[in-house]
């Protein structure tokens, strides 16, 4: 996939997950999470090539500028979204699959301070609430939404909910006050 064919993929995606969006000239200029991610990219390819301190520079102003530090060596998929976008952190041994979003002040963080894969990896159609930490080498599963301010240390499975401190995997579908309602002992 060519250069412009990305771009526009991504700001496809950008339009398509907020609906404040109101025109693609808004979105270039005015969205950090997307001059980000597009930053990311040229950052992660100059990574690739060895090229260590220059997309570390890269990275650095990045982060000045819009308030996201996503690591060089993270690995991003395609039409990926930040919403708002400030003091998202994203690790180098971080993996994000494709149509995933995240919400500000989210952190994809290790737990180890050891040579290692130590950053979580997000599966295909995830979405991070806003002020998660989502921290160690962990899954998190297809299609699995983590809820806004939960710490996420174990993995997840596909299309579950996680929520609190730390975090409890809930099932999808399942409405807690009907399961309330149903059992009055956990009343008390």
């Amino acid at each position: 996939m060519n250069w412009l064919a990305v771009l526009r993929e991504d700001l496809a995606a950008a339009k398509l997950r907020d609906p404040a969006a109101n025109s693609s000239a808004e979105l270039i200029l005015g969205y950090p999470g997307l001059q980000a991610i597009w930053s990311h990219r040229i950052a992660h390819r100059m990574w690739l090539r060895g090229w260590r301190v220059s997309s570390r520079l890269l990275s650095l102003w990045t982060r000045v500028f819009t308030g996201v530090e996503i690591h060089p060596g993270a690995t991003i998929g395609r039409r990926f979204f930040i919403d708002h976008g400030t003091g998202v952190v994203i690790g180098e041994t971080a993996e994000v699959g494709d149509d995933v979003m995240l919400y500000q002040d989210v952190t994809l963080g290790g737990r180890s301070l050891e040579p290692v894969k130590r950053h979580p990896t997000l599966l295909d159609g995830v979405v991070v609430g806003a002020g998660a930490r989502v921290l160690g080498p962990i899954t998190i599963g297809k299609n699995a939404q983590v809820g806004a301010n939960a710490v996420v240390v174990r993995d997840v499975p596909d299309g579950a909910v996680v929520v609190g401190v730390p975090g409890v995997v809930k099932q999808p579908g399942i409405d807690i006050q009907d399961h309330w309602a149903e059992d009055p002992a956990i009343w008390i």
